[in-house]
């Protein structure tokens, strides 16, 4: 069930209702009609993997409630161990197992022994590496007592599965989202509004930007060989519009769904596009991966504590983790690998804070070396975006070779490219509007509140005429597959 389908426009009313009509009372029967509807929700793509969702709750649970009750550290690591090895060994099964197999087999073919192995060839279950990491924060926090172990089940059901944020993120903390659960939660006209104003832009972003951009991206990708290299700088463009209007578009609609019941979650993007420098980029893409492997990995392995080869050694594997969190494909390997070579010199130069506020706040327009910073930034972005849309090293290699070859100062042409015109007008306004709203939680948060309501509504009825009438062919989300 897809945030932009037809299906999820009559599941979403029928749940609210229930939700604010019959089960406003009672608070258990809330976070049990939450846990129903998530399951319902999850269940439309394949019910069987709900056990799994199922398993993975029972058992973070009781560890959480045995590691409240131990005293003894030894015996408190190993339930801790248990946790991390019973969630990821699940992810590592169904997102990892076949890619390790056909590098092992590969590796014994290139020194002349023929191993024959069968791969699993199974479906990925939609949204694993989000709600493993989402239960691996509780019970890594429990551990160190940063957080009580629930008693409510209900409760902790409802935080593994909240379906707004489910299948795609944000990946949430137990300590912001879990309590949450706990409070009686009352009908807030004005957040829920909001929470609507999020959604409409949300399918903006993913329906007219990024599932047109994707449109192109794709006829460029899908047939490089036969492009020049500025069609392919075009083809990378659409790409980077498609990937941020697609996953920052689910992230909005999966925080304005989330107002809509009275929860609020975490931020995932700020305006990563504005980015002066990429650690600054970093700082605002995908924000709920990044903090979480900052908190969980990067700092427990010493961070920034150490002397250079330590902050050397750790960049690079929160990057390359990072990266094959995304896939089992060598492609994400070289992205997040490419990612901590832009990334190292800032941090090497104690100049990865740089940039922490809002780039020309309280101007209009940039000032020129802001400009210039966010242009390089996006540049180095967009061709690292080439590699984790590639579909092999070999591809990305290619495509990025005839980037830098003389057919860049070629005229792009693609067939249908004067369509495309339309796709860039609509982007541009966009980033117009994006960039308006900046200093926002998201775009359109406050654009239009002191307008006559007249005016007001007219920009809220232009967005939904536009994402009928210019909305591109359907796409699946792009972060499903992780």
């Amino acid at each position: 069930m897809f945030f932009n389908s037809l299906d999820f426009a009559i599941f979403l009313p029928v749940v609210f209702i229930l939700y604010w009509f019959v089960a406003n009372k009672n608070l258990k029967l809330q976070n049990f009609l939450i846990v129903a509807a998530s399951y319902f929700f999850y269940g439309c793509w394949d019910w069987r993997f709900l056990f799994l969702i199922l398993f993975s709750t029972v058992i973070d649970y009781l560890i959480g409630r045995k590691l409240h009750r131990e005293g003894k550290q030894s015996t408190r690591k190993i339930l801790l161990w248990s946790s991390i090895l019973v969630n990821l060994g699940f992810l590592g099964v169904f997102k990892y197992y076949d890619f390790f197999l056909d590098n092992f087999v590969s590796a014994f073919s290139f020194f002349g022994s023929d191993i024959k192995a069968n791969s699993l060839s199974i479906i990925l279950p939609v949204g694993i590496s989000f709600y493993t990491f989402q239960t691996l924060s509780y019970t890594i926090d429990v551990y160190k007592r940063k957080l009580e172990p629930t008693k409510d089940i209900i409760a902790f059901a409802s935080f593994v599965s909240f379906f707004p944020q489910l299948v795609a993120g944000p990946i949430e903390r137990a300590t912001h989202l879990l309590p949450q659960f706990y409070q009686n939660r009352k009908f807030d006209y004005a957040k829920a509004i909001d929470g609507v104003r999020q959604i409409l832009w949300g399918l903006f972003k993913k329906i007219v930007i990024a599932d047109n951009c994707a449109e192109y991206a794709n006829q460029i990708f899908d047939n490089s060989g036969d492009m020049n290299g500025s069609t392919l700088v075009l083809g990378a463009v659409f790409f980077s519009f498609q990937i941020y209007g697609d996953f920052s578009g689910y992230s909005d609609i999966a925080i304005g769904t989330s107002r809509l019941f009275g929860f609020d979650l975490k931020r995932n993007f700020k305006f990563p596009y504005f980015s002066r420098d990429i650690a600054e980029f970093w700082r605002r893409w995908h924000i709920s991966l990044s903090t979480w492997f900052r908190d969980y990995l990067y700092i427990p392995l010493g961070g920034s504590r150490g002397g250079t080869w330590m902050k050397v050694r750790n960049t690079f594997i929160i990057f390359i983790v990072s990266g094959f969190w995304h896939g089992a494909n060598w492609t994400f390997v070289v992205w997040g690998t490419l990612n901590a070579l832009y990334f190292l010199p800032y941090l090497l130069l104690n100049k990865n804070r740089l940039h922490t506020d809002t780039v020309a706040s309280g101007r209009v327009f940039p000032k020129i070396r802001e400009l210039f910073g966010m242009m390089l930034t996006f540049s180095l972005i967009t061709l690292a975006w080439v590699f984790f849309r590639a579909e092999n090293l070999p591809h990305a290699v290619s495509y990025i070779s005839e980037i830098f070859s003389l057919s860049l100062f070629s005229s792009p042409y693609y067939p249908g490219i004067g369509l495309t015109i339309s796709t860039v007008c609509l982007t541009f306004i966009f980033l117009l509007v994006e960039w308006i709203g900046r200093d926002n939680e998201y775009a359109i948060e406050k654009l239009g509140l002191k307008w006559k309501r007249t005016f007001r509504y007219a920009m809220y009825y232009s967005i939904i005429f536009a994402i009928f009438w210019f909305g591109g062919k359907e796409q699946e989300f792009i972060y499903f597959q992780f």
